[in-house]
């Protein structure tokens, strides 16, 4: 790692005879290191979202985002209606289911995305 930082201090540092291309390089190479670093995780971490969310069934025991525990009894393309009490259901989007219960969560809690 640290011949990398060395020759992009020196492409950078050049006299200015080299043109473009000798900028081009360690930007380039700082563009893949932010894509590796940033957007494949976050890309992995959307797409295991969307298949947590695409699999839910009626009859699995959730936990919302906000802490609410209970049974889905009816899905819908944007909502999921959970039984949280005998006879006491509410519907909640989607997205706002963070996992099954006793189950590390999948969508991650706000703040430590």
């Amino acid at each position: 790692m640290h011949w990398l930082f060395d020759s992009l201090v020196i492409a950078m540092a050049g006299d200015g005879q080299q043109g473009g291309l000798g900028m081009f390089v360690p930007m380039a190479i700082i563009g893949v290191i932010f894509y590796a670093l940033i957007f494949m995780p976050m890309k992995r971490r959307q797409k295991k979202i969307r298949e947590f969310q695409d699999a839910l069934k009626v009859g699995d025991k959730v936990v919302t985002t906000s802490g609410i525990y209970g049974q889905i009894t009816r899905l819908s393309d944007k909502s999921i209606q959970i039984q949280i009490a005998d006879k006491v259901r509410i519907e909640v989007a989607r997205a706002a289911i963070g996992g099954y219960q006793g189950q590390e969560p999948v969508v991650p809690e706000p703040g430590n995305a």
